[in-house]
């Protein structure tokens, strides 16, 4: 784990523009009319329907995307009552952590009073503009009074964070190291170290899901809490115990099934988890110091299951898992609270999404092979992009099934995929391409079998019903290496196209290969030594039709890779050359990049070709493309070097297909900037139009150009795309993730459906 300095923690809250938050506006205002509506006198139109009709509140304001984070910083953190305005930058995180993990806008309020009534008329006076409200650091026993009297007199969703964040998700861990250990949660004896507001909260929900009160004994700072003893709090007298055996936690512990530490760090020993049952859970959740170090846990006996509340050790119990996914729930359903039975359904979602397999994604941030269930990873990671979906979509169901919803959701695929999009983890396009190719998956050529990426993508395409995955390389080592990733090769087919087995397919394809070009210096015995490279071989199984499509680019050089694909497969009937395609989904819209791959130093003609392919390709997409010419100039200001040759370009593309909406050449700014461009050139074609295609002047240019949007903004990059071959070979970039690979699959399946259609077309001519 990386050390936290004090000067690198100034700097970075300081740095810039200070504090980590800022109100961005979603409407346009760049004009008068825009200024107009959105304040005087068009504003007055909003409150009045408000007036009129109060649930429209919602339609018109932010309020249902709302949450207040409200401290009077009494507990932070480990600093203990630092006071309001000290707690401030605590708070100011809570927000941030809300608005990137599940899209919720945050006001922060600190409020500087520490009486629980004059506290709780503040809060409920502001209760008005927010949808929901998220008590933070308070401290016990004034939390409880406060959270419970907001909850009864405001009909928006209010929670303790540092109560029920912390039981849930222990809880959901608790039920997964029970399972882990093979043990009932009615049956084990569980020991809490703390009897503060998280504590409490935390037991109660164990109790929920099944534990025995009798079996629980809790202890705080003066030992075990027994009923003899005076001056309890009601919270405390809950949990206090008969026995009168047991005062210190070395007594307490012996024989205990679970240890829940929400205390100070060190006071857990090894010889108090050797005292325990087998296959003892400790959970020592103690900030930063655990009750005992993660080291010497696992020193101490080998069957020790153990969760902390640190990032760098397994098992993290940490409540951005929960927090932003209930809210996320509750604002959904404009709920009117959130309850038990809203808690339980998300401790549920996220116990079962640990089971699950683990996204490629979780895996490469955390630099391993692969997580999966056990007693190292028995709760999801805080990155796991399924939490939006898995947790958010179980609390809105608990909310409308125990009647604290307003609004109901009838179309539960439609929700996850709107909270998929919010997170910019997919968007229309992509589904679209995942349906057509599940519709009729297609056989699909992996040729870099070897390379985990590929092979992971490969077992990926085929488990969401892509295609039909044929994985050339040694089929010895794609089954190593398989075994060391836990994939399952079911159902998928490996050519080794080295073995004794594939001689008469390796000398068919080189008398193929070898007449195609008997007049262009080649002969057979260079064709057949061709056959054992991959990439050659790949491409015949496509030519003859024996697979639909093929996937490479991983290793090879790209130079090398465009070469045989032109031997191999050949460019399109009507063209003189190929290009790519680079899709950009961001939250202003697609965007289509050509050429980002091939041709470094692009001629008229070769323009021509991609700016032809890249219409026909974007109308493959169901986009009618606007199409900007890309230049360091504007419309003939400068006539000389690539300038002219777009000039040219645009000329011919006009004159031939004078439907088309396509001019240039032009600057970035103005092709994406309608209102400059149309006030500056209003001659253009595209004139009115929102610009959606983009041709660049050169390879380096269009490299550069996608690739400096996708590492500066929240986009996701479809591509490389191919265009102009004869047969579907799509090609990859070494920097490829799963994710890209398989979004190159569909799209691959989905060429090689188009070319076949357009096979039968030809033959019925």
């Amino acid at each position: 784990m990386v050390k936290i300095t004090k000067e690198a923690a100034l700097l970075y809250h300081s740095q810039g523009r200070p504090g980590k938050i800022e109100v961005v506006p979603t409407k346009p205002y760049s004009t008068q009319t825009d200024l107009s509506l959105a304040y005087s006198p068009g504003v007055a139109e909003p409150c009045l329907e408000i007036q009129s009709k109060p649930e429209t509140v919602y339609d018109y304001t932010d309020k249902g995307n709302l949450v207040a984070v409200i401290s009077n910083g009494t507990a932070v953190l480990g600093l203990g009552d630092i006071g309001a305005m000290s707690g401030k930058p605590v708070m100011e995180g809570k927000g941030l952590l809300f608005k990137i993990y599940a899209g919720i806008d945050v006001f922060d309020i600190e409020v500087d009073e520490k009486d629980p009534d004059k506290f709780i008329e503040v809060v409920k006076a502001i209760a008005p503009t927010f949808g929901g409200i998220n008590l933070e650091d308070i401290k016990a026993p004034e939390c409880f009074e406060i959270e419970q009297r907001l909850k009864e007199e405001l009909d928006i969703p209010v929670m303790h964070d540092d109560q029920h964040g912390t039981a849930i998700i222990s809880s959901a861990g608790l039920l997964n190291a029970l399972e882990v250990a093979g043990k009932k949660i009615g049956d084990v004896r569980i020991v809490v170290n703390g009897a503060g507001a998280s504590a409490t909260s935390c037991t109660k929900l164990y109790i929920s899901l099944g534990a025995h009160r009798e079996n629980i004994l809790m202890l705080d700072s003066k030992g075990v809490i027994t009923s003899d003893r005076n001056g309890l709090t009601e919270n405390k007298k809950f949990f206090a115990t008969d026995r009168r055996d047991v005062h210190t936690l070395a007594e307490a512990i012996k024989g205990a099934d679970v240890f829940l530490g929400l205390s100070k760090g060190n006071v857990l020993t090894q010889d108090m988890i050797r005292s325990m049952d087998e296959n003892p859970i400790v959970f020592a959740l103690a900030n930063p110091v655990p009750e005992i170090s993660y080291e010497d846990a696992i020193e101490s006996r080998p069957d020790v299951i153990i969760s902390t509340g640190r990032s760098d050790y397994p098992n993290q119990i940490n409540n951005v898992i929960g927090f932003p996914y209930i809210f996320r729930g509750a604002l959904d359903t404009r709920s009117r609270a959130i309850n038990e039975e809203m808690k339980l359904a998300a401790v549920h979602a996220i116990a079962n999404l640990a089971k699950q397999p683990v996204p490629d994604v979780v895996n490469t941030i955390y630099n391993v092979n692969k997580l999966s269930f056990g007693p190292k990873y028995f709760i999801p990671k805080p990155v796991d992009p399924r939490l939006i979906t898995d947790v958010s979509i179980a609390v809105a169901k608990a909310a409308i099934e125990s009647g604290v919803a307003r609004k109901n959701i009838d179309d539960w695929e439609a929700y996850k995929t709107w909270l998929s999009e919010l997170m910019g983890q997919g968007s229309k396009l992509t589904r679209q391409m995942y349906d057509m190719a599940r519709h009729n998956p297609q056989r699909v050529v992996f040729a870099e079998g070897i390379h985990p990426n590929m092979l992971k993508a490969a077992v990926q395409a085929k488990a969401e019903g892509l295609c039909y995955p044929v994985l050339l390389g040694n089929d010895e080592k794609i089954g190593k290496l398989a075994t060391e990733l836990e994939l399952s090769l079911d159902g998928i087919e490996i050519v080794n196209l080295r073995h004794d087995n594939e001689a008469e397919r390796r000398e068919r394809f080189a008398h193929i290969l070898a007449e195609k070009h008997a007049r262009k210096g080649y002969n057979l015995q260079e064709a057949n030594d061709k056959m054992f490279q991959r990439n050659y071989f790949g491409m015949m199984m496509v030519e003859t039709g024996e697979a639909d499509a093929l996937i490479t680019g991983l290793y090879t050089n790209y130079a090398d890779t465009i070469k045989v694909a032109k031997e191999v497969i050949g460019i399109r009937k009507g063209y003189s050359h190929f290009a790519t395609m680079h899709i950009l989904n961001s939250k202003k819209g697609t965007i289509f990049v050509a050429d980002t791959l091939i041709n470094r130093h692009p001629d008229t003609d070769t323009l021509i070709d991609v700016a032809r392919l890249s219409a026909e390709t974007v109308e493959s997409f169901n986009h009618t493309p606007n199409m900007a010419m890309l230049s360091y100039s504007n419309f003939g200001s400068d006539e000389k070097g690539s300038p002219e040759q777009v000039h040219e370009a645009v000329a011919f593309m006009q004159e031939q297909y004078p439907d088309l909406a396509i001019d240039g050449e032009m600057q970035v700014n103005f092709a994406l900037n309608k209102k400059l461009r149309d006030e500056k050139y209003p001659f253009t074609r595209l004139n009115g139009k929102d610009v959606n295609t983009l041709i660049f002047p050169n390879l380096s240019s269009a490299n550069s150009g996608y690739k400096l949007i996708q590492a500066m903004s929240e986009t996701e990059v479809i591509g490389p795309i191919q265009m102009g071959l004869n047969k579907p070979i799509h090609f990859t970039d070494v920097e490829c993730s799963v994710r890209d690979i398989v979004n190159i699959t569909a799209y691959a399946v989905i060429d090689a459906l188009v070319s076949k259609r357009k096979a039968i077309d030809q033959m019925i001519k």
